[in-house]
């Protein structure tokens, strides 16, 4: 059993990781109002002290802490430290990422230190926004000054503040009519107090709008963490250390694309070179800013470059580049910026349409600037980095790279950089929890995407559903639509992005690349049954991804096309969903959603 310590973003993102094991665990507030709604967790309230968690530990044979609280909880954070310590638990703290400590902002340790600093600076006009908490550590200087309070707009933080003695004039709320940015132009204060408190916590925003009136900005600095905390800064850290603390938890490891294992390798053999340091274990960053690490296998460094591989390992998932080395060399050159060349056993592209220049090693976007990122952070000169992968280029017989013009090898690939295990019993039966939350929460409509990508752009159809009414099929289109009508969901819509729906259209109802690829003679046919002009056939047969179409089909053609693709997916997909009202959305590579159907 599990218990999480939440009440904030990363409590809720916690409580999502761990209800994908199916298993339950313990999601804790201090209050009622952070509640969350989950398939397997059972929510409980009130402050715990550490007799109080230790029993409850003890009573329920709690096997892991997840402290997910806020940065500024230091008296839980010190109570879990302890009751880890005392009962030999493995304690995990789910930590914000803060930016970096900017010169223009005034730092201060504590509160006190903050009043001495705004007092000798001659800040009288302040706009406070460290919460209604904070009003009894700043009386010292609200008593004298002018201060603004920006504070929840709940009952409770009134009564709070009435408590405290603070003048309700000198309120304002949080609230999208009280944002930092409106309340600096109304209220003209010389500075702004803040907390560091993280991406999350809206740490930038507020010193954005700070900036741009030209208002000082104080902040506190957040506390330091106590011994004994493993830390991670998202949802795929988190996975990775239960995985590795609890390895019977979830059914399948999670992995790490190449993309991911050639940044670290990267990254290695970049220190090597300019250092002379032979990491074991190298930290780089994801695209979506979480901060994660793999071991180096090995380094090998001479005069004039450096070599690191890093060991792929892919999780439960089973990938055909599973346990082998990505090897990356960096060589210092004359050129500007970072240049990617091709190794042993990574391919090279021969047509275009893969967002790759023809002729370059099919190395993908977000690899390029995961890479980038990394190695720029640590040097501004000119890099040759080198991809190899011992034999990438019999692996690659095993792919679709020959199909899609990548010669040679493999391709670098992720855009999330983790490898989600791929277990059809295991992926449906998550697909059918999330669905069964969609339910429980009452939600008018079941919204399915392929992913977060499409998803984003859905969302922007139905603002007021709630987080559970949005499902990701995968690739699982026809399990998920059974799954919507064995549990007698009636409106469900789809959103759908041209790759899987030229295969959908054909009446693949899994839409994997292991399974199928895009059929060009199918799709030749359906473009005259739509009565396309002549040229849509010669453009099909040059095509290498079905995306490329958005742009080669002229606008008469397109909109011909593109209707007709998503006519037979609504005729193969109302056969499984036949008591249901379904909407499929098409998105296009600009994510609008350009065609519907109903």
């Amino acid at each position: 059993m599990i218990l999480i310590l939440g009440g904030t973003t990363e409590g809720r993102k916690a409580a999502e990781v761990i209800d994908e094991a199916g298993k339950p665990f313990f999601y804790s507030t201090k209050g009622d109002l952070q509640e969350i709604v989950c398939k397997n967790g059972s929510c409980i309230h009130g402050g715990m002290d550490c007799s109080v968690m230790t029993d409850f530990c003890h009573v329920n044979q709690i096997r892991l802490l997840i402290d997910a609280a806020h940065p500024f909880a230091t008296q839980l954070h010190e109570t879990v430290a302890r009751v880890a310590a005392s009962m030999r638990l493995p304690a995990i703290r789910f930590e914000r990422i803060f930016p970096p400590h900017d010169n223009d902002i005034v730092w201060c340790e504590n509160y006190d230190v903050a009043i001495n600093r705004l007092e000798t600076d001659g800040i009288t006009n302040l706009l406070a926004l460290t919460g209604v908490q904070t009003m009894e550590k700043l009386r010292p200087y609200w008593q004298k000054h002018r201060c603004h309070f920006r504070i929840l707009p709940r009952e409770e933080s009134k009564v709070q503040a009435e408590k405290e003695g603070f003048d309700p004039e000198r309120l304002v709320f949080y609230d999208q009519e009280h944002t930092t940015e409106i309340l600096l132009k109304q209220l003209h204060p010389q500075a702004i107090l803040t907390k560091e408190s993280g991406i999350s916590g809206g740490f930038q925003q507020k010193v954005n709008a700070a900036r741009a009136q030209h208002v000082r900005i104080y902040a506190i600095q957040k506390p330091e963490l106590p011994e004994g905390f493993i830390t991670v800064t998202g949802k795929h850290g988190l996975r990775k250390q239960v995985e590795h603390l609890l390895p019977d938890f979830f059914p399948l490891r999670s992995g790490y694309t190449t993309g991911s294992c050639a940044t670290a390798a990267a990254k290695a053999a970049l220190l090597a070179l300019l250092y002379g340091e032979e990491e074991t274990d190298v930290t780089f960053s994801l695209p979506d800013g979480e901060i994660m690490e793999l071991p180096i296998d090995s380094i090998r460094i001479n005069a004039v470059s450096a070599t690191a591989s890093v060991i792929k390992d892919a999780g439960d998932d089973p990938d055909v580049t599973n346990r082998c080395p990505i090897v990356v060399t960096v060589q210092r050159a004359d050129h500007e910026g970072i240049r990617f060349l091709q190794g042993k056993g990574v391919g090279r592209v021969t047509l275009p349409g893969l967002g790759i220049p023809v002729g370059d090693p099919a190395i993908n976007k977000t690899p390029r600037m995961m890479i980038t990122n990394e190695l720029s952070a640590l040097y501004q000169g000119g890099l040759d980095v080198t991809i190899s992968v011992p034999n990438g280029d019999e692996i690659a017989l095993r792919t679709f790279n020959p199909k899609l013009g990548v010669k040679d090898g493999i391709s670098i690939i992720g855009t999330s950089g983790i490898v989600m295990p791929f277990s059809s019993e295991a992926f449906i039966d998550a697909i059918r929890r999330e669905v069964e939350v969609c339910i429980a929460v009452g939600s008018p409509r079941l919204v399915i995407n392929s992913g977060a990508k499409s998803e984003k752009v859905v969302r922007k159809e139905y603002p007021s559903l709630s987080d559970q009414a949005f499902v990701h099929y995968g690739n699982f289109i026809g399990e998920t639509l059974k799954i919507a009508d064995e549990l007698n969901i009636h409106d469900v819509t789809m959103g759908i992005m041209i790759g899987k729906a030229v295969k959908l259209a054909e009446g693949n109802l899994d839409t994997h690349s292991h399974k199928v690829v895009m059929n060009n003679d199918f799709l030749k046919q359906l473009a005259a049954d739509a009565d396309c002009s002549d040229e849509v056939s010669d453009i099909i047969d040059q095509i290498t991804l079905a995306r490329e179409l958005w742009e080669k089909l002229a606008p008469t053609d397109a909109d011909r096309f593109f209707p007709a693709i998503l006519s037979s997916c609504h005729q193969y997909c109302r056969k499984i969903l036949p008591d249901g009202d379904l909407t499929i959305l098409l998105i296009d590579e600009n994510n609008k959603i350009p065609y519907r159907i109903s």
